[in-house]
């Protein structure tokens, strides 16, 4: 049993609780551009996730999915006693809330994945393979900004990439390290291949899954069974699509929610 981290978040509105759960080496201000939008409509919970952004720094060995999982049980469980959360997660904030709606679909009505960590092909094995190798024995918190620069569209705003070069910079380096590879490697992992198609095919739980890959895509829309189940393709955009394309997933989000969680009470 994990023994959860102190996590920082913030809460505004009233309504549903939808909570924001960010990517890796990333933190809740990655959100910025959705929560003045959905505090308006929804109880809006904003977390950094263990080793990330004011949360606790855990020693190194203490960050693969589960344990992020574990974090966001307990958080969820002792502050908000008997509520149903929508979990919206980008990149590998996505997985943890996939994950977590696997283990506890009592606890999660819904999941939006933002181009979540989930459905990447076998082709890109030996290039997550490597990238985890080089993390693990170099300059980790160098060689992320220059990982995201593969990640950009080319009108995503420099502003933008200066800010997430910057911040990485700033992180333990164990916690950029640790939290990559379990993601896409290892007997539980859920992110490649079809260890993810049987997962994704497993879940009860809505989940509006937004990709940058077209092929990903028309792959993943037969994976998911509930019938409130969306998967879109997006162009022109990269990586963070919240940030490059802000109003459009807004709005795509805010009209997904409110026709799921309709019957919510």
């Amino acid at each position: 049993m994990h023994s959860p981290a102190t996590l920082f978040a913030t809460e505004t509105g009233s309504g549903v609780c939808v909570m924001f759960i960010h990517g890796w080496t990333c933190d809740s201000h990655d959100w910025m551009w959705q929560l003045p939008y959905f505090e308006t409509r929804y109880r809006v919970i904003a977390v950094d996730l263990r080793g990330h952004g004011r949360s606790e720094v855990t020693p190194p060995g203490t960050y693969a999915p589960s344990h992020y999982v574990a974090d966001l049980e307990a958080f969820m469980t002792t502050h908000y006693p008997g509520q149903r959360f929508v979990l919206v997660g980008h990149s590998m904030g996505a997985q943890i809330a996939a994950r977590l709606a696997a283990q506890r679909p009592d606890l999660v009505g819904a999941v939006v994945s933002v181009d979540g960590s989930l459905g990447v092909s076998n082709a890109a094995a030996d290039f997550l393979a490597k990238t985890t190798h080089d993390l693990e024995t170099g300059d980790a918190r160098e060689l992320a900004p220059a990982l995201f620069t593969l990640l950009y569209d080319r009108d995503t705003d420099p502003a933008l990439k200066c800010w997430h070069a910057r911040r990485v910079r700033g992180m333990p380096l164990h916690v950029v390290r640790d939290s990559f590879g379990p993601l896409y490697f290892g007997d539980d992992q859920i992110g490649m291949g079809e260890a993810s198609a049987a997962f994704c095919r497993s879940l009860t739980t809505p989940v509006y899954h937004l990709s940058r890959d077209a092929e990903q895509a028309e792959l993943m829309r037969a994976w998911f069974a509930h019938p409130k189940s969306e998967v879109e393709a997006w162009s022109d955009t990269g990586h963070w699509i919240m940030q490059d394309r802000k109003d459009e997933v807004n709005h795509a989000i805010a009209a997904w929610l409110d026709d799921v969680t309709a019957d919510w009470n």
